[in-house]
């Protein structure tokens, strides 16, 4: 049986805990940034199967704004943020104050192209910091790699380009409420993929066998 196969109901409360004070650091960030409040929580958190992931992302062929990086220190593993068009688009859009905004222009928009890096930034930065914190182990991000495209693609791409060796992602299920676009309030998804080897490190940071 493999680490991540005995992770329990109590494993998750931890990272749950985790999760809200990554989510209350990146919504304090982001309110700064867009001048009104965001409010992020996680309601749920569970182990998962790659394929999984794919369909929590709304389907392979589902279009998405994604956030990922490595994990490099003394646990190692993958970081995704993923969300939809269009809430990546809410907060652009407030972010560089032009609501003509849309991905379909990313390409051609610098504003809206650096937005979205720094919203890339604070999304990452801060759950790795509430890791960083809890786990008091050294982790250190590498430069975030955003991306628009299906989520299959992504996500199969993050994961050959790191050799992923498991099988299993942690999911951190995600709720964000723009108070300026009430309508645009969505779920995002923030999958931390330790290392296979790197599961057991993680739980004995966290005082937890």
């Amino acid at each position: 049986m493999s680490y991540e196969d005995t992770i329990t109901s109590y494993h998750l409360d931890i990272l749950r805990e985790i999760g809200n004070i990554g989510a209350g650091h990146a919504a304090t960030a982001l309110s700064t940034l867009l001048g009104n409040k965001v409010d992020m929580s996680v309601p749920h958190v569970k182990v998962v199967s790659f394929d999984e992931m794919m369909e929590m992302a709304g389907g392979p062929e589902n279009v998405v704004v994604s956030v990922f990086l490595r994990i490099e220190g003394e646990m190692t593993g993958s970081m995704f943020f993923i969300l939809s068009i269009e809430q990546a688009s809410g907060f652009i859009r407030t972010m560089i104050k032009d609501d003509s905004f849309n991905f379909e222009q990313i390409a051609e928009s610098e504003m809206g192209l650096s937005a979205l890096q720094e919203m890339g930034n604070i999304l990452s930065g801060s759950y790795l910091s509430s890791l960083s914190d809890f786990t008091n182990l050294n982790l250190y991000p590498t430069v975030p790699a955003i991306a628009v495209d299906m989520a299959g693609a992504i996500i199969s791409y993050g994961l050959v380009e790191v050799s992923q060796a498991g099988d299993k992602a942690i999911v951190i299920d995600t709720e964000l409420a723009n108070e300026g676009k009430k309508t645009e309030g969505a779920n995002g998804q923030f999958f931390l993929l330790p290392d296979p080897d790197s599961f057991r490190t993680l739980f004995h940071a966290l005082g937890v066998e």
